[in-house]
């Protein structure tokens, strides 16, 4: 393909699996200009060594005053994209702004945090195995592992952390698919944005009434202590990235690692020969079918030159963690084969599935934690779980921002003693 003919790559609203696309994309350069919903032109970066420059560029900001269309009033109310924009977040600010933010929650999501939190994740993973298994006895043999294992786990652990009553975890669930979609309509964005909104200000108000020993609790002390410090806006955008990244992208990696599991026979007898670990698992399949698969946004502050390609000033740019994951200028002729026993190569180049620098994911010792003991427990409880449906029958996300399927209906083997 001619690079300087090829016209900007259109973005598919309706998702799907990006890994074809991604590798066309990448023959045609590491940053490619592209179209978002509602015609607006953006870049995305796909190399890997092209995108880890991109997310540590002292002139790249996340913070939407640098979004020139935004600024100048050319983004409509219920664009599908705008929440990544808009919500007063961590996700959404820089500098002073973005420390401030983050380290109201940082205590919550460190490795010894997150430790002590072991026997929780792990008491909870066998009661939903439990449950898996009566959904799949209720269903001849056939459960969905996404809706009855892979979805509850995180939801749960996040929920706790939180605060958050059982009673409202599958309407947030239900309102955090919406918000992040692609292909939504303006009137049901701007509907999904405003509920979800005022779910979370009735937790809030509720918390406020009755107090616990939560991290809700926790950002509304700091708003009150210091009223600059968190205002009424940041504390929901900050409930609204909690809920929706606390939960989405480590469904999204347990759902994924099973798939690849199951697809690859022969790499899950690696681990369970002791040649890789449940680790490594969860860090291959971050890198081989990242759960993110484009996020929006960053925003050059001045024309930035990204390898040989210029981003100009202002230009909505989305991170392509599915792209550079399979790069094979990082990972070699074979980036496209799933082997659990890569991230323990010497020399192994890591993956950034979980972002680079000041943005890094704040709460990836808590999703790595999930997903090895889901997947530790679920296959030694069911070994030879089995995908119920092909591969290609399995229906996918709607979007282009979450990689991974809706539903993953599988097939038990009895429970072991």
């Amino acid at each position: 393909m001619d690079r300087s003919t090829a016209g900007p790559h259109r973005m598919n609203p309706s998702g799907g699996c990006p890994h074809a696309d991604n590798a066309r994309l990448r023959a045609r350069g590491s940053v490619v200009p592209v179209v978002l919903p509602g015609e607006i032109e953006g870049m995305a970066v796909l190399g890997h060594e092209a995108l880890k420059a991109f997310l540590g560029h002292p002139d790249v900001a996340k913070s939407a005053r640098h979004f020139t269309l935004l600024r100048e009033g050319a983004i409509p109310e219920g664009w599908p994209l705008r929440t990544f924009a808009t919500v007063q977040s961590m996700t959404t600010a820089d500098g002073a702004d973005h420390r401030r933010l983050r380290s109201l929650v940082s205590r919550a999501f460190t490795s010894r945090r997150v430790e002590e939190l072991r026997p929780r994740v792990e008491e909870l993973t066998d009661a939903l195995l439990g449950e898996l298994a009566r959904a799949a006895a209720a269903g001849g043999g056939v459960a969905d592992l996404r809706r009855h294992f892979a979805l509850p786990l995180p939801m749960g652990v996040i929920s706790e952390l939180l605060g958050v009553d059982v009673a409202h975890r599958d309407r947030l669930h239900a309102l955090s698919t919406q918000v992040v979609t692609t292909d939504i309509g303006s009137q049901r964005a701007v509907a999904a944005n405003r509920e979800f909104a005022a779910l979370l200000g009735e937790i809030v108000a509720a918390k406020a009434e009755r107090p616990g020993d939560d991290l809700t609790t926790a950002l509304l002390a700091a708003r009150d202590d210091d009223g600059d410090r968190l205002c009424a806006q940041e504390l929901i955008g900050t409930l609204l990235l909690l809920i929706v990244a606390g939960h989405e992208t480590t469904l999204n990696l347990i759902t994924n690692a099973v798939r690849a599991l199951c697809a690859h026979p022969d790499q899950l007898a690696r681990v369970r020969g002791q040649q890789a670990g449940w680790g490594d698992v969860v860090e291959e399949t971050l890198r081989w079918d990242a759960p993110v698969s484009y996020f929006p946004f960053r925003y050059p502050v001045r024309d930035v030159r990204v390898d040989g390609t210029v981003v100009p000033k202002g230009t909505p740019v989305l991170a392509g963690y599915s792209a550079a994951g399979r790069d094979p200028a990082a990972y070699g002729p074979d980036a496209d084969r799933f082997d659990v026993t890569r991230p323990g190569r010497p020399g192994a180049v890591r993956h950034l599935s979980l972002g680079q620098g000041a943005h890094y994911c704040l709460g990836a010792p808590l999703a790595r934690l999930e997903a090895e003991t889901a997947l530790r427990r679920l296959f030694d409880r069911f070994p030879k779980l089995e995908l119920a449906l092909p591969e290609g029958e399995l229906p996918r996300h709607s979007g282009f921002v979450g990689n991974s399927v809706d539903a993953l209906p599988v097939r038990l083997s009895p429970d072991t003693p």
